[in-house]
This record gives structure tokens, C-alpha cells and sequence, in this order.
């Protein structure tokens, strides 16, 4: 522990910002495994056959109430708000599904794209203890003390090295974190758009009637015609 204390006091005051860059960085990516990798985990095939089979039996209300004791999901979510409007005509449907994708697709995407920032400012924050190390090292060597020359020299070198490696080591761990939390976020996404757009589909579908025989040729329409006479054409006179 005294080393690391001890290496991050030689990087100087460039190398305590990328210190709490890093602890930065850390908070955000825990925060976000813990959201889109546990809280808004979901077996997605189970969940929507359950809200299927229940459309499909005209049962919305206990669809509902099974999306209600799953609303901090955000899929569950959407669904809610579109199954709220399922007794409504397919204009008003298609317009749940729009407000339940805008309500629920930033939740999914919220904040992910400071680890990037985090990443690049730490990398940038390492060359700028860089160029200081070098700085001071050109100091020493046009301005210091022959007996102290080597000393000064190397302490800015040592500025240099310390402060790109911790750069470095926050900014690699961080993009590395950042791939894996875009990839689960797109997922998520994926996932979100595919399942809602199939409930407003089905509900939709389910306002057309089915193209049975008798919905196209209804049987009052067929005994209609067969009780028409048919009358023979008027008699036409004889051409001379």
C-alpha cells in the first residue's frame, strides 16, 4: 500500500487527477454492470410467451398486473404503457409503443458514454504529466546545480513514466469496460425493440377479422343470390 501511495506522490499532482479519474470511472462502471447485467436482467422468451398467451386469450388485465410486479424492468415497462392502451384502435396503440420506447430506451443507455470520456481524459491527463516530467527534466539540465543535475534529471523523468503509466492504467481497463457495457446495452436494446413491436403487432392484428369463408362470402349474401329469379330477357322483335 505504501508503494502505490508512494508512486502516485512521485507522478505528482497530474497523477492524483488521474487518480480520481479513475475512481470516477469505477463508480460508473459498477453502477452500470449492476443495473443492465442484474436489475434489468430478464428471461425475455418466458416473459413474452406469458404476455402472449394472455393477449391472445383476451385476458389484458392480468397481463397488466404481471407487467406491474416487473415495472423496474424496462421491457416489462413498455409493455405496461402499450398493454394500457390495448383497448384503444391501432393508431393510439402504435402511439403507446412510440412513448414507451422514448420512456424506456434512455434508461438502457443512460451515462455509458462517460466511460469513454473517462478513458480518453486519463490518457490525455497522462501526456500532460508527459510533457511536465520533460519540462522539469529540461530544467535540471539547463538550470540546476551540477551537483544536483542528475537528481533533478531524473525526477522528471520519473514524473514522466509515473504519470503515462497511470494514464494508461485507467484508460485500458476503462475502454475494456466500456465494450462490454455498449455490447449488453445494445442487447438490451435489441431485445426492447424486437418485443414491443411484436405486442403492438399482435394487438393490432388481433382488431382484423379473420378471413374466414364466411367473413368473405357471407351466407346470408350466397342465399340472397340463389333466391333471385331469374328472369328470362324481354322478347326482341325480328329484323326485316
Amino acid at each position: 500500500m505504501n508503494s502505490i501511495l508512494q508512486f502516485i506522490n512521485d507522478a505528482g499532482f497530474v497523477g492524483w487527477c488521474i487518480i480520481l479519474v479513475g475512481l470516477a470511472a469505477s463508480a460508473l462502471v459498477f453502477e452500470r454492470s449492476r443495473v443492465l447485467y442484474f436489475r434489468y436482467s430478464l428471461d425475455v422468451e418466458e416473459f413474452m410467451t406469458r404476455i402472449q398467451t394472455s393477449v391472445l386469450a383476451k385476458k389484458s388485465e392480468e397481463a397488466l398486473i404481471f407487467c406491474n410486479q416487473l415495472q423496474d424492468k424496462p421491457l416489462a415497462n413498455a409493455f405496461k404503457t402499450i398493454l394500457e392502451k390495448s383497448d384503444r384502435d391501432d393508431e393510439t396503440i402504435f402511439q403507446a409503443h412510440d412513448n414507451a420506447m422514448a420512456e424506456n430506451a434512455p434508461l438502457l443507455t443512460r451515462r455509458i458514454h462517460y466511460l469513454s470520456m473517462f478513458a480518453n481524459v486519463s490518457t490525455l491527463l497522462g501526456l500532460l504529466g508527459t510533457i511536465h516530467g520533460l519540462i522539469l527534466s529540461f530544467a535540471a539540465v539547463s538550470q540546476a546545480d551540477p551537483s544536483q543535475k542528475q537528481a533533478m534529471l531524473a525526477h522528471g523523468i520519473s514524473v514522466s513514466m509515473y504519470t503515462t503509466a497511470l494514464g494508461l492504467v485507467v484508460a485500458i481497463p476503462a475502454m475494456v469496460a466500456y465494450s462490454f457495457l455498449v455490447s449488453r446495452q445494445n442487447q438490451l436494446l435489441e431485445q426492447l425493440t424486437e418485443k414491443t413491436g411484436k405486442l403492438t403487432e399482435l394487438l393490432t392484428t388481433s382488431h382484423i377479422p379473420s378471413l374466414t369463408k364466411n367473413a368473405v362470402f357471407p351466407n346470408s349474401l350466397a342465399q340472397d343470390s340463389f333466391r333471385t329469379p331469374n328472369t328470362p330477357p324481354p322478347p326482341t322483335a325480328k329484323s326485316s
